[in-house]
C-alpha cells in the first residue's frame, strides 16, 4: 500500500478569472482536500483503560475492601486493575482518539462506557492546559485544542465516578501534523555530475528515472526530519522535460512538477518536500533523455519546537540598478555584497531565516548567484543559474546572521544586476508551522479543466483564486506553498503574485476590482521559455490570491499546491 501526504481540512473555494469575464477556476478542489485524511493521530481503545480505586465518598456505602490509594499510570500498566467490579459501575472505561486536519490542532473524541452515574471528565492536553466537563453515564464527547508550537504531546482523559469511588484514565501520544523550520547553511547533498551524495553515482539520471537524495542523517540534518528545503537544479539537458520531488519509497509520485526544463538550459527551483520514512527524497526526471541533477539543502522541518513562519507583502530590499540596499551598479564578478534584513521594512529583529525572491538581470555572462548568511565563507551551493543577458528569478530561503544580515555572491566572471524581494521570515516568535498536502494541480490555462473554461493568460490581465473559505485570521493561514510555471510565452514578461484586498464576489455579482498592480516579480520569462518558481504566498484577509501577467504578450499559467503555513 502506498502512503499519502497530509492534507489539511481548509478547503479551496472557487475563484474568478478576470482575463475576460468571471469564471470559476478551482471547482472540486475543496472536496479533494476535505475528503483527505490526516496521517497523524492516535487511538487508544477502551480495553487500555487504567481503572483506579478512589477513597470512598463520605456516607456512600460504596467502598470496597480493595479500595486503595490511587495508582500511577506506570504502576497500573503492570498491576491488575484495582477493584474492577467495585460498586455499581463495574464497566467504567474510556476510549480516546485524536486526529487533526490542521498544523497545530487536535480533534479529540472520547467514548465513555458507564452505568447511569454522574461523571467528571478532565482532559489533559499535555501542554500544561486542561479542559473539564461532566457527563451522565455512557457518552460521546468531542473537544478541540490548538497547540502553540509543533511537537509531541501526551493527551490524557480522566473520568471520575465519585459515587462509586472509581476513576478511569486513557490517552495517547499526539504528534502535531505541522512542523517548525530550522535554517541550514546551504550545503550540497547531490550532484550527479561528480557523484556527490551518499551512494550517488557520477552519472546522469536517465529519462523516466529517479535519483535518491539522502536527507536525514546527512550534512547534520537530524533523524525525524519531516520535510526539507532544497534548491534543485537540472543541467546538461538535451531535450525538454520536468522534475518532480516526492518522498519516494512507500508514496505515490504526484502528477505535479517542481521544475520544467528545455534543451541546453540549467534551470533551478526551490523545493519544499516531505522526507520519506527512510530519510530520503527522490527526484524524478520526467523527460525522455538523461539529465544531471543538483540538490542543495537550505533548511528542514521537524516537530521539535523551532521557528515558525510569518508572511509579508513582498517588499524590495535590494536593487543594484538603483542603489537600493547596497551600492549602485552591477555586482562585480566573484564578489558578494552584504545587506541588512532584520529591523527593516516590517521585518523584526532576531529572525533566524528569511524567504526571498532573488532576481539576476543584465548579466554579462553565464554564472550563478549564491545567497548565504552574512557570516562565514561562501558555500559551494547555488541558488540560481543564468546565461548572458538573461533575467532569472528564484525563490530562496536563507539563514540570517546574528547581526541581521545576508550576503549575495556573484559566481560569474562578469558583473550582473541583482534584485532581492523579501516575502517572509522565520523566527522563534512566528507561530505558523508547515503542513504539507498531497500535491495537486489547481490551474492549467492550457486545458479546459480545474474550472477553467480554456484560453490563454492574457497580457496585462490577472487571475484570482480563492484558497481559504473564510478569513485567514480565522483559520490561522499564514501562506500557501505554490509552484507557479509560465509556459508558451509570446514575449518577455514577469509574473506577480499578491493577496487580493477584496473578497470573491458571490455568484451573479460583478467581479471585484483587481487591487493595485504589484511592483515586485515572482518569476521572469523570455519568448518561448518555460519558467517555474516556488511561491510562499499569503492569501490575505479574504483568502484570495491574485496572479498577474505583467508582460505585453499572452502566456499560459500552471499552478500546483504543495502545502500551507498555518498557526492553528
Amino acid at each position: 500500500m502506498t502512503a499519502a501526504l497530509v492534507a489539511a481540512g481548509l478547503g479551496m473555494i472557487p475563484g474568478t478569472a478576470q482575463a475576460a469575464d468571471p469564471v470559476p477556476v478551482a471547482a472540486g478542489v475543496a472536496e479533494a482536500i476535505a475528503g483527505a485524511s490526516t496521517s497523524e493521530g492516535f487511538h487508544s481503545p477502551a480495553d487500555r483503560t487504567i481503572r483506579t480505586a478512589l477513597p470512598a465518598a463520605a456516607g456512600s456505602g460504596k467502598a470496597n475492601a480493595k479500595t486503595a490509594a490511587p495508582q500511577t499510570a506506570q504502576t497500573a500498566q503492570t498491576a491488575e486493575a484495582v477493584a474492577p467490579d467495585a460498586g455499581a459501575n463495574p464497566t467504567l472505561a474510556v476510549d480516546v482518539s485524536g486526529t487533526s486536519y490542521t498544523a497545530h490542532g487536535i480533534e479529540l473524541t472520547t467514548l465513555i462506557t458507564s452505568a447511569d452515574f454522574a461523571l467528571g471528565v478532565v482532559i489533559d492536553w499535555g501542554d500544561g492546559k486542561t479542559d473539564t466537563t461532566t457527563a451522565q453515564g455512557a457518552a460521546e464527547l468531542h473537544h478541540s485544542h490548538t497547540y502553540e508550537k509543533s511537537g509531541e504531546y501526551q493527551v490524557k482523559v480522566t473520568v471520575t465516578d465519585t459515587a462509586n469511588a472509581v476513576q478511569a484514565t486513557n490517552g495517547g501520544a499526539f504528534l502535531t501534523p505541522g512542523s517548525d523550520f530550522t535554517p541550514h547553511t546551504p550545503t550540497r547533498l547531490l550532484d550527479t555530475r561528480y557523484g556527490t551524495g551518499t551512494g550517488a553515482p557520477a552519472a546522469k539520471v536517465p529519462g523516466q528515472g529517479s535519483a535518491r537524495v539522502k536527507v536525514a542523517g546527512n550534512a547534520a540534518v537530524p533523524a525525524g526530519v519531516t520535510a526539507v528545503v532544497l534548491n534543485v537544479t537540472v543541467t546538461e539537458t538535451v531535450d525538454s522535460g520536468y522534475v518532480t520531488a516526492w518522498p519516494g519509497a512507500g508514496y505515490d509520485r504526484p502528477g505535479t512538477s517542481n521544475l520544467n526544463y528545455t534543451a541546453g538550459r540549467s534551470i533551478p527551483n526551490l523545493v519544499i518536500v516531505p522526507v520519506g520514512e527512510d530519510g530520503y527524497v527522490e527526484l524524478y526526471n520526467g523527460g525522455q533523455q538523461p539529465v544531471d541533477l543538483i540538490a542543495d539543502v537550505t533548511g528542514y522541518f521537524t516537530r521539535a519546537s523551532a521557528d515558525g513562519y510569518t508572511s509579508m507583502t513582498p517588499a524590495r530590499f535590494v536593487d543594484t540598478r538603483e542603489g537600493l540596499g547596497t551600492s549602485p551598479g552591477k555586482l562585480a564578478a566573484r564578489t558578494a555584497f552584504t545587506t541588512p534584513i532584520s529591523g527593516l521594512h516590517g521585518v523584526p529583529e532576531n529572525i533566524t531565516a528569511v524567504a526571498l525572491n532573488v532576481t539576476v538581470t543584465e548579466p554579462g555572462g553565464l554564472g550563478h548567484l549564491t545567497a548565504f548568511s552574512g557570516e562565514g565563507p561562501v558555500p559551494t551551493a547555488s541558488n540560481l543559474n543564468f546565461l548572458a543577458g538573461q533575467t532569472v528569478a528564484n525563490a530562496v530561503i536563507v539563514p540570517v546572521a546574528p547581526d541581521g544580515t545576508i550576503k549575495i555572491f556573484n559566481g560569474a566572471y562578469l558583473p550582473a544586476h541583482v534584485v532581492v524581494d523579501v516575502v517572509g521570515y522565520y523566527s522563534k516568535d512566528s507561530k505558523a508551522a508547515f503542513l504539507p498536502f498531497t500535491p495537486f494541480r489547481t490551474l492549467d490555462t492550457r486545458e479546459e479543466a480545474y474550472g477553467w473554461p480554456g484560453g490563454r493568460f492574457r497580457a496585462r490581465e490577472y487571475i484570482t483564486q480563492g484558497f481559504t473559505p473564510e478569513a485567514a485570521t480565522a483559520t490561522g493561514v499564514e501562506a500557501y506553498v505554490l509552484n507557479t510555471t509560465v509556459t508558451e510565452t509570446g514575449g518577455d514578461g514577469f509574473l506577480s503574485v499578491a493577496p487580493s484586498p477584496y473578497p470573491l464576489p458571490a455568484p451573479g455579482e460583478p467581479a471585484a476590482p483587481a487591487g493595485p498592480r504589484p511592483g515586485s516579480s515572482t518569476l521572469n520569462w523570455t519568448t518561448g521559455a518555460i519558467v517555474p518558481n516556488l511561491v510562499q504566498a499569503s492569501d490575505g484577509e479574504h483568502g484570495v490570491i491574485t496572479f498577474w501577467n505583467q508582460g505585453y504578450q499572452d502566456a499560459d499559467l500552471v499552478l500546483d499546491v504543495f502545502g500551507v503555513y498555518q498557526s492553528k
